[in-house]
């Protein structure tokens, strides 16, 4: 999303330290060749065994992709015109958590109701490794995703990932916050929400996290971001409703915390109806990685792998860049020369993200669990 190396270097920041037993993983059509600098070609045999055998399949079974999410719309079609392979598309907005508990209560049903494959937030990783719940598998173009940001295993990898942003529906609020500090002046009675339940969804949590960092607290520190939330709610400024794209537009929640490539696609979907701005805080650039997973009980399994393949190819990658979000191989298309430049020229002002401030998977499951015990006796809002 943004020009070489810019942003991909702030990635390094962060280490993964993660090496754990897995489950098995269903005979697979054959084993992938050793991925190089260059995607595989569709046409190596790997590929076409592998099609065929996702073909046979004939459906594949995700969860909490919202199409606005990402791009995830374009992707699924895609897929599907591709593939020819239906998609079960479940929960659309559900959240990481949602996903984790429907992969454990669907582990002996084959149905539609059980997922092949998740995208959750980057804390979730070492919970479904632990809990057995990932199947391992390495795509065609593994070498390409940077080291960082992969389980050596194969059990989980990043796909994208953005900063926290405020999402403002600029006919329902007559001054644009541009801080966290802004949002508790009167004027905004009623206007400030959350993404989703900050005791399960990974957006909402990294937002109270930004709101720590922007409040005197710090990576290992997100009790002030919780104290905020409880300022704002005390306030009556904080709404209880999981906001998204419609409740923006309605002006049910004008003021939105998510995810940068979240609020940047509502605002071009909008087009000026509401009208849309979208704000880095000015004290804090928080960065949040997206990372996918097999489920250990696909029913799909060939589908699931199909799936990563399609989205780690240049075609998947540039797709979730068009919606706004910085892919896993963004450093690789750059070096290739892959990104068009009417596509660039699109994206936000790089030197934004130079700011950016990635957390350890260590502080943001710390962070998520400190905020999963406190929400209910520091803030008391129960969102829905």
């Amino acid at each position: 999303m943004r020009k070489a190396n810019l942003v991909i270097s702030a990635l390094l920041i962060f280490a993964v330290l993660l090496a754990a037993c897995a489950p098995a993983a269903p005979p697979a059509p054959a084993e992938p060749q050793a991925a190089g600098s260059e995607a595989q070609p569709a046409e190596s045999a790997y590929m076409q065994e592998l099609i065929k055998a996702a073909q046979a399949e004939g459906m594949l079974t995700t969860i909490a992709l919202p199409h606005d999410w990402c791009n995830y719309g374009e992707m699924i079609e895609t897929f599907k015109s591709k593939y020819g392979i239906e998609v079960n598309e479940l929960n659309p907005d559900g959240s990481s958590a949602d996903e984790i508990e429907a992969i454990k209560a669907n582990k002996g049903n084959k149905g539609p109701q059980a997922p092949d494959v998740v995208d959750v937030g980057l804390a979730f990783g070492p919970q479904m490794v632990a809990e057995g719940l990932t199947m391992p598998y390495k795509v065609q173009t593994w070498d390409t995703i940077p080291a960082e940001l992969k389980d050596a295993d194969g059990n989980w990898w990043m796909d994208f990932y953005g900063v926290m942003a405020f999402e403002v529906n600029k006919d329902a609020v007559e001054n644009v916050p541009q801080d966290f500090s802004d949002l508790l002046k009167p004027e905004y009675k009623g206007k400030v929400a959350l993404s989703g339940d900050p005791r399960a969804s990974a957006q909402a949590q990294n937002a109270i996290l930004a709101a720590a960092l922007a409040n005197g607290g710090s990576l290992d520190n997100v009790e002030p971001g919780l104290a905020f939330l409880k300022q704002l709610n005390d306030a009556g400024n904080f709404v209880p409703v999981a906001g998204k794209q419609m409740t923006v537009a309605k002006g049910e929640t004008p003021v939105l915390l998510r995810w940068d490539y979240n609020a940047l696609a509502d605002k071009a979907i909008l087009e000026d109806n509401p009208t849309v701005e979208v704000v880095i805080p000015k004290s804090v650039v928080l960065a949040g990685p997206y990372i996918q997973a097999i489920s250990a009980y696909a029913p799909h399994p060939n589908a699931a792998k199909l799936w990563q393949e399609f989205m780690y190819s240049d075609e998947g990658q540039l797709i979730w860049l068009k919606g706004y979000c910085h892919p896993a191989r963004y450093t690789d298309l750059v070096e290739r020369d892959l990104i068009p430049a009417e596509l660039a020229a699109q994206l936000p002002d790089p030197a934004i993200y130079e700011k950016a401030i990635f957390p350890t998977i260590d502080q943001i499951n710390a962070a998520k669990e400190f905020i999963a015990n406190n929400w209910d006796a520091m803030v008391g809002a129960d969102v829905k």
